[in-house]
Formats: C-alpha cells, structure tokens, sequence
C-alpha cells in the first residue's frame, strides 16, 4: 500500500507543469511593525501577512505594480499572490508613516 501511494505521488509529481509551485513568503504584522520589513521575491510568490500583535492593523499597497488592501485586523491572515514585477511600497493605514514595508518583485 505504502509503494501504491508513492508511486501514485510520483507520477502526479513528475506531471506537473513547471513552474506549478508556488514559493510563499511570510510577514509577522507585529505592534507598528511588519517583520521583515523588506523582501525581495520572484514575481508569482504568495506573500502572507500573519497578525501577531494586540492593535489592529491592515496591508495597504500605497504604490505598485497591484494594487490591494486586507481588512483591518487584530488577528488573522492576509496573501496575495504577487503577479507583477516591480516594487511594492505597504503600509498601515492607521500606523503610516511609521509602520511601512516595501517588497521588490523581480
């Protein structure tokens, strides 16, 4: 049985396309803070934000190639799948200027 099942994940694995995985990065949103605050991915990479504080805070792009925005959250998680090349500039929108992050897509 065990052969059975990785025969089976090996034929699946060998049929997908490539490029078919997706690399996900993470961002701790902290208290007036994203960790890290600067990333640098390759275009197609999820990026998921992670509330790890006790204020509220959301994801805002204040400039990019996309454009999109979380909810305002105390807790939870937020990703997007970044399709475009070019730089993402981020921030709170109840922390900016202080709390900003900027991620390069190449």
């Amino acid at each position: 049985m065990k052969r059975l099942a990785a025969a089976t994940l090996l034929i699946f694995g060998l049929a997908l396309p490539a490029g078919a995985a997706t690399t996900t990065k993470r961002v701790s949103v902290r208290d007036d803070v994203f960790v890290p605050s600067s990333l640098t991915v390759q275009k197609g990479t999820r990026v998921k934000w992670i509330w790890k504080g006790d204020d509220p805070h959301d994801v805002v792009v204040k400039s990019g190639p996309q454009d999109f925005r979380s909810d305002l959250m105390v807790e939870g998680r937020f990703a997007r799948t970044l399709r475009k090349r070019g730089t993402y500039r981020l921030l709170c929108s109840i922390h900016a200027p202080d709390m900003k992050m900027t991620i390069i897509v190449k």
